[in-house]
C-alpha cells in the first residue's frame, strides 16, 4: 500500500482527484486529495495575502499533522512549485515527487515567470480587470489542453474552477542549496519524453532540475484527472511500485 498526497494544480480543489482517488482507494492505496487555501471550498479562506508560502505551509502541516510518512507527493500544472518546495522541506517524509504536465522548479523560480511573456501579460491584465488586482481567473484555454474532456467535464470545471490568488503564483521559489536527493517523477501529458529531454540538452541553467527525472507519457490535454483518471491512477501506482 502507497500513501499519496494529490496536490491540484491552478482554479481547482479536491474534486478534481474524485476519479483518481477513488481507484486508487480500490486498489487498497491510502490517499488524501488536498484543496489548497483560497480555492474550491477553501474558496473563504481567499485573501490578497496568500501566497507560495501559505500553500507550501498548509501541505507541511499536512504531513505533520497527520505523521504522513513515505508518500507519495503528486502535484498537478501549478502545484509544481508548492510540491517542490515540500520535497525540500520534509525530505524524510516523502518517498517520491511526482510531476502532472508539470516538472520540478529550480530555485527563484515563479509559476508566472515559468510562462511565455504573452501569458504573463494576459495574467496581469485579468488580475487587474477581473480579479480585483489580486485573484487570477480562469483564463480561456486552447485545444490541446482541453483535449480528451467531453461537454459535461468541461461544464464541471468552469462551474466548480475558483480563482487563483494571484501571489501563489508571482512568488519565487526558494530552495536550498544543495536540494535533497528525492526521487522524482514526470508525467507528460502535453508533452512528451522527448521534450524533456531536449529541454536537458539545451543547457538552459532553468532545466537543469529536470536531470535525472524519471518520464512518462500519458498523451492527453492538461487536466488527465479529468480526461483519463484510470489510466493516472493506474500509472502513479505503477510509478509508486
Amino acid at each position: 500500500m502507497t500513501t499519496f498526497v494529490l496536490v491540484p494544480g491552478f482554479w481547482l480543489g479536491a474534486w478534481a482527484w474524485e476519479d483518481v482517488t477513488r481507484e486508487l482507494r480500490s486498489a487498497g492505496h491510502e490517499v488524501h486529495p488536498v484543496t489548497l487555501p483560497g480555492l474550491a471550498d477553501r474558496a473563504a479562506e481567499a485573501t490578497p495575502e496568500v501566497d507560495l508560502e501559505a500553500h507550501i505551509a498548509d501541505l507541511v502541516r499536512l504531513l505533520e499533522d497527520g505523521d504522513l510518512r513515505d508518500v507519495v507527493l503528486v502535484g498537478h500544472s501549478g502545484a509544481n512549485a508548492p510540491v517542490t518546495a515540500v520535497g525540500d522541506r520534509c525530505p524524510e517524509r516523502i518517498a517520491r515527487v511526482v510531476y502532472v504536465d508539470a516538472a520540478p522548479m529550480p530555485a527563484g523560480a515563479s509559476v508566472l515567470g515559468f510562462n511565455p511573456p504573452e501569458v504573463q501579460e494576459a495574467w496581469r491584465k485579468s488580475v487587474a480587470t477581473d480579479g480585483d488586482g489580486w485573484l487570477l481567473p480562469l483564463p480561456d484555454f486552447g485545444p490541446e489542453d482541453l483535449a480528451g474532456l467531453d461537454d459535461e467535464q468541461l461544464t464541471r470545471m468552469r462551474t466548480k474552477c475558483t480563482p487563483q490568488p494571484f501571489r501563489t503564483a508571482a512568488q519565487s521559489l526558494q530552495r536550498p542549496d544543495p536540494t535533497p536527493d528525492v526521487p522524482r517523477s514526470v508525467i507528460a501529458t502535453t508533452f512528451s519524453p522527448q521534450d524533456v529531454q531536449a529541454m536537458i540538452d539545451s543547457g538552459d541553467p532553468a532545466f537543469a532540475v529536470l536531470a535525472g527525472v524519471d518520464l512518462h507519457h500519458l498523451p492527453t490535454g492538461h487536466w488527465p484527472m479529468l480526461s483519463r483518471p484510470a489510466d493516472l491512477a493506474a500509472l502513479l501506482a505503477d510509478i509508486a511500485g
